[in-house]
């Protein structure tokens, strides 16, 4: 694959933030509408979310946009980093949702209201959590197969939304079939689903840190470098100085190679030509930077990781 038909290959991906934004559009109405024919505060803490999915989603796919731009003269590793603000932004404004539907939901406890028809906006419901789920799973599977940090984080996000419909949509059910002393189970119900909430968002907001401090790479992607690396143990001693970072779908790699003093130049070269060859055809979108010495500058031949 060529370097242009790379770009044009994750270029690809921006498609399923499109998808993201229409269906959380969809899902705001549908729950909107739950809302206004149940009146329940549980509806309208999923339709607040469902906000939070708009603006996320959209977030989202500026930042997709940029993450694909090639490197620049200002930008020299590509723009793959700017996946990590995206996730954190995204964590920060799914635990800022969560203390609003808790305020909300606190505020009916203290003052309960009769709620309306709620069958109706149990049925809407589930149609909206359906949307997201079918939207989130197609979302997934692409951030797999494009190794798209982004996508995956905006795909946990509406599969969150799924599960806290869940809950939401069985407590009314209970309520539904129950009398008014079981409407408290609304607000209650909201608040727990608060909870869930803000565990999500505290999640995404440690991975997002995580990467922007690079982080290494996982350590079965290491293993397989590794492999790969002392299959040519014939030629040289050992390696040393391994580090590895990943930025967007990037990963970068670096490693001194430990070879025989009195290897030339040009075989040296090869040698790394043909180690790098192999970690590309293994390893997706390596970067990789090699630094040959003489083994006998290293007598204890340890590897470094």
């Amino acid at each position: 694959m060529t370097k242009n038909e790379s770009a044009l290959y994750r270029n690809k991906s921006i498609y399923y933030g499109y998808m993201s934004i229409i269906a959380s559009l969809l899902t705001l109405g549908l729950k909107s509408a739950a809302y206004f024919f149940s009146g329940s505060i549980g509806l309208l803490s999923d339709a607040l979310e469902s906000v939070v999915n708009l603006v996320a989603g959209t977030f989202a796919t500026v930042c997709l946009t940029i993450a694909n731009k090639p490197p620049d003269r200002c930008h020299q590793f590509g723009h793959g980093k700017i996946e990590y603000f995206s996730g954190g932004v995204e964590g920060l404004l799914i635990i800022g949702a969560a203390f609003g539907i808790a305020y909300a939901s606190i505020d009916r406890i203290i003052t309960p209201i009769e709620l309306g028809d709620l069958g109706v906006g149990l049925l809407v419901a589930v149609i909206a959590a359906a949307v997201n789920f079918f939207t989130a799973q197609v979302m997934l599977r692409a951030a797999k197969h494009f190794d798209s940090l982004i996508l995956e984080a905006d795909a946990k996000h509406l599969m969150t939304d799924v599960w806290t419909s869940v809950g939401m949509v069985a407590g009314l059910g209970v309520m539904l079939l129950g009398t008014k002393s079981l409407y408290i189970l609304d607000p209650i119900v909201a608040i727990v689903m608060s909870l869930r909430i803000v565990y999500t968002g505290i999640g995404l907001v440690r991975t997002a840190a995580e990467n922007l401090m690079d982080g290494s790479l996982p350590e079965s992607e290491i293993k397989t470098i590794h492999e790969i690396i002392y299959k040519y143990k014939g030629y040289y001693c050992t390696l040393h100085a391994f580090r590895t970072r990943k930025s967007g779908a990037v990963r970068f790699i670096e490693f001194h190679l430990l070879t025989d003093g009195s290897m030339s130049v040009k075989l040296a070269h090869d040698l790394v030509g043909a180690i790098e060859q192999d970690i590309v055809q293994t390893i997706p979108d390596a970067k990789i930077l090699v630094h040959v010495e003489p083994f006998e500058d290293h007598p204890t031949s340890l590897t470094d990781r």
